[in-house]
C-alpha cells in the first residue's frame, strides 16, 4: 500500500469508527499527540484514547481538503463535524515500514462554529 493509499484508508477507518482498522495501520510504540488539546498516548495506550474520542462524539466525521505525501510522511488538512459544530484542522503522520509512527493533530477546535 503506497502512503496515499494508507492514509486514505486511516481516514475512511476514522469516518467508519472502526477501532480495529485504525490500530492496524499504527506502528509499534505508535504516538497520538493532539497538540490543541493537550492530549497524548502512546503505544497500547493509543487506541483506549481513541475508543474514548468516539465515545465522546459518536457522530464525528472528517472531510478531507488536502493531503499531501512523501515516501515517509503525510500531511492532510480535513474538516471535523460533531452535533452541529465543524472545525478545521491538519494532521502531520511520520511513517516507518508503511504504518503510522505518530499522528500529530493540530485544529481550531476551540473555535469550532
Amino acid at each position: 500500500m503506497n502512503v496515499l493509499e494508507l492514509i486514505s484508508s486511516y481516514n475512511d477507518a476514522w469516518n467508519a469508527q472502526d477501532l480495529d482498522a485504525i490500530c492496524a495501520l499504527h506502528a509499534p510504540g505508535m504516538v497520538f499527540e493532539n497538540h490543541t488539546a493537550g492530549e497524548r498516548a502512546e503505544g497500547d495506550a493509543v487506541r483506549e484514547h481513541i475508543a474514548a474520542i468516539f465515545a465522546a462524539y459518536p457522530d464525528l466525521t472528517f472531510t478531507t481538503r488536502d493531503l499531501r505525501v512523501g515516501e515517509d510522511f503525510a500531511v492532510c488538512e480535513w474538516t471535523a463535524r460533531t452535533g452541529g459544530r465543524e472545525w478545521d484542522g491538519v494532521d502531520v503522520f511520520p511513517l516507518r515500514d508503511g504504518l503510522i509512527l505518530r499522528k500529530d493533530v493540530y485544529s481550531a477546535s476551540h473555535l469550532a462554529r
